[in-house]
């Protein structure tokens, strides 16, 4: 598929946050009852409507970005001591990995790992490369495909981490999905960030300069750039494929992620008119 192509009504990009399934301040802390009511969620609606292809992401919360912010393995990776800590931002990345995909099995989705460090080829933090016939072929076939934030090879920098939002700027513009959904724990993208009174009902590519200052970073550890990042990324690809929805959501309250796969704009919608 090409990024020439008309944007895919029966496929949804769906992102768990790290601080939605995991204690985001506290290392190596998951939530099970979270994170096995959202994969519940998903089989619902799949049940539902079996036409829907979904790509499913999460984020690494209090694992991965823990050994990620002490070795700064996001701005590159060098000496032996950056590569231990690349190792080390690998298997936390795949133990939550790991979590995941069991509470998905339980909740009797057919899914299938895509581990970036596998399969990515970056250069200078960008991905140059990525194979996609087999995540492809997974849609196709009616599985559900898992990507996460994952350490990757890089061509520049020897190493790099990609987020979960890299790597759906990559699928998008190739897979061309209609709906993106982004749970976290937050009901939507603040207005006022510290104070967090109220939050944007929707965010348009022309308003990015004027709303920058507002957007806060993470009040936990977030080598990936926090929610600037996470709106700025969203602004672009919403830009790049006029029709493409993205929600930025709370994925606490139960049924929400069922809700926003099914169609209801819930939170801040982040679209290009």
């Amino acid at each position: 598929m090409t990024a020439f192509e008309p944007l895919r009504p029966d496929l949804c990009f769906v992102k768990l946050g790290g601080s939605l399934i995991t204690e985001k301040d506290k290392p190596h802390t998951p939530r099970p009852n979270v994170i096995a009511r959202l994969a519940a969620e998903i089989a619902s609606v799949r049940q539902n409507r079996p036409d829907l292809r979904i790509v499913l992401g999460h984020g690494s919360g209090s694992f991965g970005h823990i050994p990620a912010r002490k070795y700064a393995t996001r701005q590159g990776v060098q000496s032996a001591e950056d590569w231990q800590g690349f190792a080390e931002v690998w298997r936390e990345a795949s133990q939550l990995n790991r979590l995941v995909m069991d509470a998905l099995a339980q909740a009797g989705l057919p899914s299938v790992a895509f581990p970036p460090s596998a399969s990515v080829w970056a250069e200078d933090g960008k991905i140059k490369d990525w194979n996609l016939q087999p995540l492809e072929a997974a849609l196709q076939s009616g599985l559900l495909p898992v990507v996460f934030g994952d350490v990757v090879f890089d061509s520049q920098r020897g190493g790099a981490i990609l987020s979960t939002e890299d790597l759906f700027m990559h699928l998008a513009k190739m897979l061309r999905p209609a709906r993106m959904v982004l749970a976290g724990i937050e009901p939507g993208v603040w207005a006022d960030y510290p104070a967090c009174t109220q939050y944007f009902s929707e965010i348009t590519p022309d308003r990015l300069e004027s709303i920058r200052k507002s957007l806060g970073g993470s009040s936990a550890v977030d080598v990936t750039g926090g929610m600037l990042s996470k709106v700025t990324q969203s602004l672009v690809m919403a830009a790049a494929q006029p029709g493409l929805d993205i929600l930025v959501f709370t994925g606490e309250k139960a049924g929400n992620l069922a809700g926003a796969l099914e169609g209801q704009n819930l939170g801040t919608r982040i679209w290009s008119p």
